[in-house]
């Protein structure tokens, strides 16, 4: 009876209060003293919660919601009523039999119901087959290998990383992969107890009394659970064992994070990174026209549509933004023209604040002013416009901003503030940022530009906005003037390369600039330089190359004291005529420089003169003949210079290269990519060359004579090569002869190209020693019609990190792996291979004798004229990656399969033409 009296009131309050509970002496206590504290909490949760609901109503007319939002609405007002009656139960809490315990039991309600208040926000919609779309597919597809822990997403603000992260969190494979799935936003300080409280409202996990302890009650509860972590917009590394003591053996628990920064993916040491790019002008008009809506089909509205698209840059945020305010105006073409025409300085947009503050977060999380200097000085050049890299970082140098650009360029390229080239060789930037680092430029006090580049402009701007700048950029434009004496003593920078039309240049035009440090006038139509140029006495960088009507230069260009970098590459211009830039570090000539006349005598010793140079290079184009007769000279002068470091330069013949390569290469403290080529040349001259190709981490042989394989060269003589391509070499047979090779060799390349070898039998001859080739990513095999294997001897097994494996046009290739010359063939070789290319393979019959390869990184299949290739090697568990097979339409339906579950799979992947 004494039990019974005690229990009683516990339950009879909880019952009253919504549940029915056990509860600690300890807990009463804090339960009763949080009350009012658990009341505010949710409140607050459920006030937010109704104003994203607000938001959505109010965004989203009834008739155009998705089935999922209707759903979430729904799901809300449930919640609401809930949370009403909690309420309601609050206020009237004296009224209730046993107040005491009805308080307790009402205190922990409320923090369950806080905790559990968190309702799937709907995602943003995706089209499907879109390229977001692709990128939450392959997201699922990887989250579901099993050696995969950790992905990273990187791209650049307004990318759709959110919109990617958010329908992930949202994916019914997701759902049924995991039990659990929380997303987060990581906070900008980057706070290690905020996240794991939000982690642990999620889990329903109470809060612990330090950090360490909150990371072992989130591991030992992680461990029992098929858990996926989705941490959005992460900006800064994050030591994920700290915060929840999650590592990479933990199978249960995966974690998937977004990140402008792609180096704090690698710091983070993820599995996989996605980089996501902007959208195709196709997906960006059909998500335009998607949000405006009806207005979209009103008379003249597509062609204002796609001139406000091209102000986007592909960017999802920005483009739903734009959409939104264009659907307010509705379909009149006259505020869609005024609103077209005030996207000149779309920052001052209605609802662009969010778009401006996320650009301007990735700006200042640079974190010098030498960065942030070499991002805005990217804008000087035409939006979308390819930026040799060298040319940009010789700018950056002799600017002042950075001795040693290469890592800050590293820096943009991982934040996506700027975009490489499939090349590599360049870059460029998106308009949208442009148009950020423009609108930060007008702000600031200190540093004014003046960037007009590629506008169609026929006049130079008035002379009074040559006023007070410190950088022009009028390049691209068709120029044929300037203004006589522009007053421009702050100018640091100009550029007015590619104006054809511009032949004179003022002759008093450079008077008052006194400062200027960078002076591109390449691609212009000049044929001189005015006498002024020797008032540049700050003068560092000057850009004259293709400039094919220059002949001449200043008298007293001597004055130029402080130039380092000096390009006259395509010019008429005399050699001799630059005698006198004994300062130069970096020198690019031609080599009809080398002015053959009745001066050439007066010219020895031209080159040698230059004894500060760095850099040298000479383009020798189309005049061989002329380079047979001048090069020795040149070759000699050039291996006086000590202080090169690079050097682009063709020897007129091997022997000359014996002569002096030694001299040259001592000369090179420190070189970090040495290319040698061998065009035309016969023989291995062992003395001559050995100690070359030791230096060297680029080989071309290209229609080289009087060799059989890469071996005669001696494989120890090319340790330190990375690239090597092989053209043309009709008497070669075998590209490395293992039966010549008693260790691996060439570990450390990682290109391998082959190319019209006419003779060319196999890849490796004879025994494949361990190590060998190791690290190489690709390998490209073109027009070798007698070739039949490729991996022979038990090469597959070597080629661990092989990405890329492209044959094309060799007539006698069978099969792409032979079983028969890899003995013991195990299910994971090629565990790197994500791209395969197979074009015009007329006798290819199989890619592989069985479908046993896991090939579990394969995303991409090209196959093309491959008209007996039957069938692939898949089947419903390898190549789980695999996103993109291209190839004919009536190949593709003549194939033969074992399993049409397998062929469904993969039918929904193809691109077919």
């Amino acid at each position: 009876m004494v039990v019974e009296a005690l229990v009683a009131p516990a339950v009879e309050a909880g019952v009253n209060a919504g549940a029915v509970v056990a509860i600690s002496a300890f807990d009463k206590l804090a339960y009763l003293k949080n009350l009012k504290r658990h009341y505010e909490e949710l409140l607050q949760e459920a006030k937010n919660l109704w104003e994203l609901r607000y938001n959505i109503k109010a965004e989203i007319s009834k008739n155009r919601r998705s089935r999922d939002t209707t759903k979430w609405i729904a799901e809300v007002e449930m919640k609401e009523s809930e949370v009403r009656e909690l309420e309601n139960k609050y206020h009237n809490r004296k009224n209730y039999r046993w107040g005491f315990s009805f308080r307790i039991v009402l205190s922990k309600n409320m923090a369950m119901e806080c905790k559990k208040i968190h309702i799937r926000i709907p995602a943003p919609r995706m089209e499907h087959n879109s390229s977001l779309h692709k990128v939450v597919e392959e997201l699922v597809n990887s989250l579901d290998y099993t050696e995969i822990s950790s992905i990273g997403i990187s791209g650049m603000v307004g990318i759709g990383k959110t919109a990617i992260m958010q329908n992930l969190n949202n994916h019914k494979g997701i759902a049924k992969m995991f039990r659990m799935v929380i997303l987060v936003t990581v906070s900008k300080d980057g706070s290690i107890e905020r996240l794991q409280h939000q982690i642990m409202g999620r889990l329903k996990l109470n809060v612990g009394n330090s950090e360490i302890d909150n990371a072992v009650i989130i591991s030992e509860e992680l461990k029992e659970k098929k858990c996926l972590i989705l941490l959005d917009d992460v900006c800064q590394s994050i030591e994920l064992v700290k915060i929840i003591g999650v590592v990479h053996d933990n199978q249960k628990c995966k974690v998937v994070l977004a990140s402008r920064d792609e180096g704090i993916c690698k710091e983070m040491n993820v599995d996989e990174i996605i980089n996501v790019k902007p959208l195709s002008n196709a997906e960006a008009f059909h998500m335009f026209k998607r949000i405006v809506g009806e207005h979209f089909y009103s008379p003249g509205i597509k062609p204002m549509a796609e001139l406000v698209l091209r102000e986007c840059g592909g960017l999802p945020l920005l483009i739903d933004k734009l959409a939104k305010a264009f659907r307010r105006i509705g379909g009149d073409i006259k505020l869609w023209k005024r609103g077209q025409e005030s996207l000149r300085n779309w920052m001052n947009m209605q609802g662009m604040d969010e778009v401006l503050e996320a650009l301007k977060f990735c700006y200042e999380r640079l974190d010098s002013d030498a960065k942030k200097n070499c991002f805005l000085y990217s804008a000087l050049y035409p939006e979308e416009c390819e930026i040799y890299v060298h040319y940009l970082l010789e700018c950056w140098r002799v600017e002042g901003f950075i001795d040693d650009g290469q890592l800050v360029l590293k820096d943009f390229l991982n934040f996506s503030l700027l975009e490489s080239s499939g090349n590599k060789r360049s870059v460029k930037m998106n308009k949208v940022l442009r148009k950020m680092a423009l609108k930060l430029l007008s702000q600031t006090k200190d540093s004014k530009f003046l960037a007009k580049p590629r506008e169609g402009l026929h006049k130079p701007p008035n002379p009074e906005e040559w006023k007070r700048v410190s950088r022009i950029s009028l390049m691209d434009n068709e120029l044929s003037s300037l203004p006589e004496t522009p007053d421009s003593c702050d100018l640091l920078t100009l550029l007015l390369q590619k104006n054809k039309n511009l032949i004179t240049i003022p002759e008093f035009f450079f008077t008052s600039m006194c400062n200027l440090r960078v002076l591109d006038l390449h691609g212009t139509g000049i044929r001189s330089l005015p006498s002024s140029l020797h008032s540049l006495i700050c003068l560092k960088g000057l850009y004259l190359n293709s400039c094919i009507n220059l002949v001449e230069l200043p008298t007293d260009i001597d004055g130029l004291k402080q130039l380092e970098v000096l390009d006259i590459r395509g010019t008429r211009l005399s050699l001799f005529q630059i005698r006198s830039c004994t300062c130069l570090k970096l020198l690019r000539i031609s080599l009809s420089n080398f002015d053959m006349g009745s001066q050439t005598q007066n010219q020895s010793g031209t080159v040698s003169s230059f004894v500060s140079l760095e850099e040298f290079s000479v383009d020798i184009g189309s005049s061989l003949k002329l380079w047979e007769v001048i090069g020795s000279l040149i070759v000699e002068e050039v291996a006086t210079l000590k202080k090169l470091t690079s050097l682009q330069f063709c020897f007129p013949t091997v022997d000359c290269l014996g002569l002096t390569c030694f001299q040259i290469l001592e000369s090179f403290d420190d070189p970090n990519y040495n290319c040698l080529k061998f065009i035309n040349c016969k023989g291995t001259d062992q003395v001559i060359i050995s100690k070359v190709l030791a230096k060297t981490q680029a080989l071309g042989l290209i229609n080289h004579k009087g060799v059989s394989t890469l071996s005669d060269f001696h494989m120890e003589n090319m340790s330190n090569l990375i690239i090597c391509s092989i053209e043309g070499c009709d008497e070669i047979e075998s590209i490395f002869d293992g039966t010549r090779i008693t260790e691996g060799v060439l570990e450390y390349l990682k290109h391998l190209q082959i190319k019209n070898i006419l003779k060319l039998e196999s890849i490796w001859k004879g025994p494949v020693h361990a190590g060998s080739l190791t690290h190489l990513r690709t390998l490209t095999i073109v027009k070798c019609p007698q070739l039949k294997k490729i991996f022979s001897n038990g090469l597959i097994q070597q080629l661990s990190k092989l990405e890329d494996l492209r044959v094309e046009n060799c007539d006698q290739i069978e099969e792409i792996v032979t079983k028969l010359e890899n003995d013991g063939l195990e299910s994971d070789q090629l565990p790197r291979l994500k791209t395969l290319t197979l074009l015009y393979l007329p006798n290819l019959r199989l890619i592989c004798a069985d479908d046993s390869l896991r090939w579990r990184a394969l995303q991409r299949i090209e196959i093309s004229l491959c008209h007996l290739l039957n069938s692939l090697p898949f089947n419903d568990v390898n190549a789980t990656k695999l996103r993109h097979i291209k190839g004919q339409r009536a190949w593709w339906e003549a194939l033969e399969w074992k399993d049409d579950g397998v062929k469904r799979r993969l039918e929904s992947l193809c691109i077919l033409n």
